[in-house]
């Protein structure tokens, strides 16, 4: 354990050694980033080190209070995003597709979608790549021990990852990163 460990942290500190050169090289570029660049991409960098995950590393996720069903996360999500008038703009039931196709039961996995339709205009107005952020994607998952968790891409690299979004959208932006993660929060509690 201590060699993999030690793997690990030289793994690590090499990827460090990678990007100070990077920086180094891109100073001119990177002074033009937001200035909350540096933090979103120090955040995930270290999420990527201490779980060994990309996936992990993108995404922000809050395990749902025990005793709480699916149903009643699913419905004070809901409420919260109709509260922030927010549309919820579809729904996959995984689990279910999984268990038509096999035949066989599936843990919980139900991916429900978040859009404020307008926002999302503007920020396909500045570019199009934006579109592979939308809507935005709750989903809640019956991990393999019964608990449930709520996940979410991590918006920030969005948001704060290269040049400054013009000032309306990227208010707009936070905007909905704040309503998404209030569902989550408030869903996970079961707290309308």
């Amino acid at each position: 354990m201590a060699l993999v460990r030690n793997l690990l942290a030289l793994v690590g500190l090499l990827c460090l050694v990678a990007v100070g050169m990077f920086l180094g090289a891109n100073r001119e570029v990177l002074s033009q980033f937001d200035p909350g660049a540096g933090k979103a991409y120090w955040e995930m960098a270290s999420q990527v080190i201490d779980t060994g995950s990309g996936a992990d590393a993108t995404v922000w996720k809050r395990q749902v209070q025990e005793g709480l069903s699916p149903e009643e996360v699913e419905e004070t999500m809901k409420f919260v995003a109709n509260e922030h008038n927010i549309a919820n703009v579809g729904e996959l039931p995984l689990y279910k597709d999984v268990e038509a196709k096999t035949g066989v039961p599936y843990r919980f996995v139900k991916i429900y979608m978040f859009c404020n339709s307008l926002t999302a205009q503007q920020m396909l107005d500045y570019n199009d790549a934006f579109s592979a952020y939308l809507p935005c994607r709750i989903t809640m998952v019956e991990d393999k021990e019964g608990r449930l968790w709520l996940y979410t891409l991590n918006m920030d690299l969005m948001i704060y990852g290269g040049k400054p979004l013009p000032t309306e959208l990227k208010e707009e932006a936070i905007k909905v990163k704040e309503i998404i993660l209030d569902i989550m929060e408030r869903g996970a509690a079961g707290d309308f």
